[in-house]
């Protein structure tokens, strides 16, 4: 039922924002939801924790391209003599 709701995107960074809620009422019609109260519990507790891991994945990707991009963080001495 989760996948069947659309996924929702910030503008600008394209950041994972969640999914639209608009459709669920269809939806638990259509597959005849006893319990509905509880299946959007479930739900909503899985947004929570596939946003924050979205989240953080994509916090990761763009630390380690801001590493890299800056040379790895290694610093190169060199000793001149003259």
């Amino acid at each position: 039922m989760f996948s069947f709701l659309e996924d929702r995107y910030e503008g600008m960074s394209g950041q994972y924002m969640g999914k639209t809620w608009n459709n669920l009422e269809f939806l638990l019609n259509l597959y005849e939801v006893q319990e509905p109260r509880t299946i959007i519990y479930i739900m909503k507790l899985w947004e929570v924790l596939l946003v924050n891991y979205r989240s953080e994945k994509a916090a990761r990707k763009h630390k380690a391209e801001e590493k890299r991009s800056s040379g790895g963080g290694k610093q190169f001495t060199h000793k001149v003599q003259g």
